[in-house]
């Protein structure tokens, strides 16, 4: 979680909401790296999640990243809860909680719907304070 947490402050130097990702294989490496990205490159998709886990995809050579960890510095929303389990990760562990737009517990729980055929282990509030911190210091500051 500290280098997702130094993930979200370089997105935020770059104006963007400040969120931290990384994704760890089997053997606990870091395989995938992500920040948010939306604004620097006006892509709707870049949040920290998705770059993650496209560098982890990358990395391993498959879109399938089974027995793999999505770490982040904040709950992911609808679109980032469908790509964790899209890409079959074990476990998602994360910060903060997003009662705005949160799709792992908070609004939505997208990954525990008996529905769908793969459900990753939840991790929730590691480290949250310094997450949601990073958070409201960057809210306040575009105010």
């Amino acid at each position: 979680m500290r280098e997702a947490l130094e993930l979200a402050k370089k997105a935020a130097s770059q104006g963007d909401v400040p969120v931290g990702a990384i994704v760890l294989n089997p053997a606990g490496e870091i395989v995938g790296r992500g920040s948010n990205t939306r604004e620097i490159d006006n892509d709707p998709m870049n949040h920290a999640e998705v770059v993650a886990l496209r560098q982890a995809a990358k990395a391993n050579e498959s879109w399938r990243l089974d027995d793999h960890t999505l770490v982040v510095t904040l709950e992911p929303c609808t679109m980032c809860a469908g790509a964790a389990v899209q890409s079959r990760v074990a476990k998602i562990v994360f910060g903060a909680f997003d009662d705005k737009a949160g799709a792992v517990g908070s609004l939505w729980d997208v990954v525990r719907d008996r529905r769908l055929p793969h459900r990753p282990e939840v991790v929730s509030g590691v480290l949250a304070d310094e997450s949601a911190l990073l958070l409201s210091e960057f809210f306040k500051a575009q105010r």
